[in-house]
């Protein structure tokens, strides 16, 4: 059966600038009447979704136009407020919904805005479902299904549903106490203040330094949180701090930075979630990583007996890998981490607490974890262009790549793709013993000036 093609939806549901392009509200109307019909042909005559958002000013008129779409379509509609993307996953299984809607573009700047589905068990919907839904927006069905009277959807407020989130949160954590620890929470002026707030103090920490908790509207992700680390690396030399905790504007990331203020990236925290796991019995067939996991993980894991998975980059991609291969653990270097046991998407404010207990229970030093890890040195640069998908298929690029990658051959490996969320081409070189800036300038100088000549090629 060949696969479908999506042309919308990218690595992580439909994104784009606010009022702009895919992201304004006549667009994201007929989207949620897509979403809904969708729901309503698979057996669901009326679906009931969950709907939470990110800090941005631009979510109360897409959330407006989302709602409006979904109620048309008869769906009843629960509306979250603020809320981090894990916890509308969580939402939609603990109220019984249909399935669940995000309006967030996650670590994006503040003029961005995305939207993000999930199925009725919090889970991210697939490829495959994603270009069905894309499917009913060309199709006239969309345009006449029009319930009326009593058929027609219902909006309420799902009062409470932070508090639900945090309890299950705490239930997570009933053994870890902080109160050795002076800590930093950097929250990215997005979703996750909140929770965060109410979830590490009741886990009493000696003290607390929170950053990223003065949202406007238009600073989510802006000089703090995971996109901007050195805020929070700065904050813990200045406080003489044990440790910080970063998220991202949805919540779905998490990085630490130890007391000496380097970066604890999602590879180490995947390496102490397993050893924890797996001395618990409760690491199933192994953990999935994705292709930008720096190498040093997999000899780790390995080393351990630990099977590894690699797969593409995307929670939701590493979220099926583990599926397929019974893994209870997997995640990417950027800090999407998904522990099963407890959650269906990545969940910063989960891996935060399951990494402080593994560290506590393994007799781990925060502060010695980025020492015995070694990674490979690696280097990962953001190319702006055009026609991603050209570019990287261009001969002269091919050329190049392989000009490189014989140069590194045996110390370490290459890996260039497209952006699933912006114009970029991501390039990501780890190896040993060579000069990594000059091969991902090569790289990128060759992208670009391909690039330019697509741009300028007369069709």
């Amino acid at each position: 059966m060949d696969k479908k093609i999506r042309c919308l939806f990218g690595t992580d549901g439909v994104r784009d600038v606010a009022n702009k392009g895919v992201m304004i509200p006549e667009m994201v109307l007929r989207l949620a009447r897509a979403y809904a019909l969708f729901l309503a042909e698979r057996g669901v005559p009326r679906p009931k979704i969950a709907i939470g958002t990110d800090t941005r000013l631009s979510c109360q008129m897409l959330q407006c136009a989302l709602e409006a779409g979904f109620m048309s379509a008869g769906a009843d509609v629960m509306l979250l407020g603020v809320m981090p993307t894990a916890g509308v996953s969580f939402a939609v299984r603990h109220y019984n919904a249909t399935g669940g809607a995000v309006i967030s573009a996650s670590h994006n700047p503040a003029e961005y805005n995305g939207i993000k589905f999930f199925d009725r068990n919090g889970v991210k919907l697939s490829d495959d479902d994603e270009a069905s839904i894309e499917e009913y927006l060309g199709d006239s069905m969309l345009d006449e299904w029009r319930p009326t009277g009593a058929s027609i959807g219902r909006a309420r407020d799902a009062f409470g549903a932070m508090e639900v989130y945090v309890k299950h949160m705490l239930s997570k954590a009933v053994a870890l106490s902080l109160s050795e620890y002076k800590i930093v929470i950097d929250c990215a002026n997005g979703a996750m203040i909140e929770p965060a707030r109410l979830v590490f103090s009741a886990l009493n920490p000696k003290d607390m330094v929170f950053l990223g908790d003065e949202p406007n509207g238009i600073n989510i992700n802006e000089g703090v949180g995971v996109m901007c680390i050195d805020t929070a690396r700065d904050a813990v030399i200045r406080e003489c701090a044990d440790f910080a905790v970063a998220f991202d504007g949805d919540g779905d990331r998490v990085l630490f930075v130890d007391r000496k203020g380097r970066v604890i990236d999602g590879d180490v925290i995947i390496w102490v979630l397993a050893k924890w796991l797996k001395k618990r019995g409760k690491l199933g067939g192994g953990v999935v990583i994705t292709m930008m996991s720096n190498m040093a993980l997999e000899e780790h894991l390995k080393e351990e007996g630990i099977t590894v998975y690699r797969c593409p980059v995307g929670d939701r991609y590493v979220y099926e890998t583990m599926q397929r291969s019974d893994s209870m653990l997997g995640g990417e270097q950027s800090g999407h981490i998904i522990v099963k046991e407890h959650v269906q998407t990545g969940d910063g404010l989960c891996t935060s607490l399951m990494f402080l207990q593994a560290c506590k229970e393994l007799n781990l030093d925060i502060g010695e974890l980025v020492d015995e890890f070694s990674p490979y040195p690696q280097m990962l640069k953001n190319v702006k262009v055009s026609n991603k998908e050209k570019a990287l298929s261009h001969p002269d690029f091919l050329r190049s790549l392989r000009e490189c990658e014989d140069i590194i051959k045996g110390k370490g490996r290459i890996f260039v793709r497209p952006s699933g969320t912006e114009p970029m081409v991501r390039i990501l070189l780890e190896a040993k013993g060579v000069d990594l800036k000059s091969i991902v300038e090569k790289l990128a100088s060759d992208i670009q000036k391909i690039d330019e000549e697509l741009k300028n090629k007369v069709v």
